[in-house]
């Protein structure tokens, strides 16, 4: 199956499961559809005042793996899901690949090394969740410096770093998938986390988040795994379990 029937297929399977979303209250929107060049793409904006967290598993250690699964834990508590999204890449089980840190607890070391894949497709980063706000941080350059997180994730490959592109992204490149990252702005009060609705490259995707956005550090998630969550668009993207999340939480009510 081709990337666009795979992302096709997605979507479908995710406007079915949407039917069952709860409804989204007034004061909380956060979410939009934009376009690009002529590509379409889903923003979530989000500002450093609000309770933006990472989810891996629940208290008794079980991976969430789904929407679903995380939103219900979160309503358990009285609080409800604004928005979600797949936030790194994960081995078979699930763990990170790279650094991972939940709530200040450190659970997956980082990874400088070059590897296979996209996220060994150096330079790769991590985005922070600060007391002060939020970063996208170059891997080798966290490693040294070591800053504050409460929340932190891994991925690679970087899609924007100060300003540039990452040296490796083809204009012309023939390899396109619905691909998810997340973008800072210089001040660190406000994450934009992104999914293109069609399959895009790398360039054209990195480009949105400068260009479209003005993040001059942006962070890729994933490619064939991208999801969302978000009610106010009617949207549960559907698919495999996932690993680790990033969401937007607020009161129930």
């Amino acid at each position: 199956m081709t990337a666009r029937l795979v992302a096709a297929a997605r979507l479908a399977l995710g406007l079915w499961a949407a039917a069952s979303l709860p409804a989204l209250a007034a004061q909380d929107p956060c979410c939009r559809e934009t376009e690009f060049e002529g590509q379409r793409f889903a923003l979530c904006e989000v500002d450093a005042d609000q309770d933006l967290r990472l989810f891996l598993s629940d208290e008794s250690g079980e991976v969430f793996g789904t929407f679903n699964r995380l939103a219900a834990a979160l309503d358990a508590q009285g609080s409800r899901l604004v928005f979600a999204m797949n936030a790194g890449m994960f081995h078979s089980d699930r763990a990170p690949v790279g650094l991972y840190v939940e709530d200040g607890e450190q659970r997956a070391g980082i990874v400088t090394r070059e590897g296979p894949g996209n996220f060994g497709l150096l330079p790769n980063g991590v985005f922070c969740i600060g007391e002060g706000g939020f970063s996208v941080v170059e891997s080798r350059a966290f490693a040294e410096t070591a800053p504050e997180c409460r929340y932190a994730t891994q991925s690679g490959p970087m899609l924007v770093i100060d300003g540039a592109l990452h040296p490796r992204f083809l204009p012309d490149s023939q390899s396109v998938f619905v691909r998810n990252g997340v973008g800072v702005s210089d001040d660190g009060q406000v994450a934009w986390f992104v999914i293109s609705d069609q399959p895009v490259t790398f360039h054209l995707f990195a480009r949105y988040f400068r260009e479209a956005l003005g993040a001059n550090n942006a962070l890729y998630f994933d490619g064939n795994v991208s999801r969302l969550y978000a009610p106010e668009l009617q949207r549960a993207d559907w698919g495999l379990p996932l690993g680790p999340m990033v969401g937007l939480v607020a009161p129930a009510g």
